[in-house]
């Protein structure tokens, strides 16, 4: 049983990381309707997640990843350059999360990680998707954004902190509504999103060094890194298709039947 509660949290992590559905809301009403429990599939495990997603963005932008890492000393040392600029771009996207999430971190874990809190991200995130699908111009490439844009664009990132808005969903968003294609957006934030799940993966790294790992069941963690990884790499891929030529308010509606749902199981413990 361990084992299959491992490989569906390990789907759940590599679908909604990159869905615009929220990835730390699913886990965590996963684990809260099923029962799972978090000690066992805690800190090591969603670290092993995290780094199988973020494996799968590295190898489906491969090509990308290496001409920005090639651009690198000329993004900081101002060069002009196509690679060079969206390397600063990233940079400038990045700051709010690391911000956000070196003060307030341990204040979302410790107290906003409930089924309730994701549920009502839910329908906020919902009502943001199908707002900016009827507002937005989505006419404009990723190399047409300022430095400001890239900005809003990272502290939306960084508001998806709270369980349920979504990174993807709420980067995507902002994204649209300063009027770029939503596979144009979708590819400028899943590149962005990588010092930031980084760092997520480092973070839970090294809080797993503190607790140790003593008792923690490595099969499930190999399981949780392998499904993440290559659910996430599909996921990436078939979603960057999609969007080339369909809505996101498909999701917005997932978002407020799942958030329907959680209500409901909510009065329901409480009866």
């Amino acid at each position: 049983m361990d084992l299959f509660s491992a490989a569906v949290l390990g789907v759940v992590q590599g679908l909604t990381e990159f869905l615009p559905v929220s990835s730390s809301g699913h886990l965590i009403l996963a684990r809260a309707f099923f029962g799972w429990d978090p000690g066992r599939f805690g800190i090591p495990f969603d670290a092993a997640c995290h780094v199988g997603t973020l494996l799968a963005v590295l190898a489906y932008f491969r090509a990308d990843v290496a001409q920005l890492i090639t651009a690198a000393p000329g993004a900081l040392s101002g060069r002009d350059g196509e690679w060079e600029r969206l390397g600063r771009l990233i940079i400038v996207g990045t700051i709010p999360v690391v911000i956000a999430g070196g003060l307030f971190g341990d204040q979302i874990e410790a107290q906003i990680r409930t089924p309730l809190v994701v549920a009502i991200n839910l329908v906020i995130g919902g009502v943001g998707l199908i707002w900016v699908e009827r507002i937005g111009r989505q006419t404009r490439d990723a190399n047409s954004l300022g430095y400001g844009e890239a900005l809003a664009i990272g502290i939306a990132q960084a508001a998806a902190l709270a369980p349920g808005l979504s990174r993807s969903g709420s980067t995507l968003m902002v994204s649209m509504f300063q009027g770029l294609r939503r596979d144009t957006a979708a590819r400028f934030v899943f590149l962005m999103s990588l010092p930031a799940v980084f760092a997520v993966a480092i973070k839970e790294t090294y809080e797993l060094s503190k607790v140790g790992m003593d008792g923690v069941p490595m099969t499930l963690m190999a399981v949780g890194l392998i499904v993440s990884a290559v659910v996430g790499y599909v996921t990436v891929k078939y979603f960057l298709r999609y969007l080339a030529g369909h809505s996101l308010a498909g999701f917005a509606f997932y978002r407020f039947a799942l958030a329907a749902v959680t209500f409901g199981w909510l009065l329901m413990r409480q009866g």
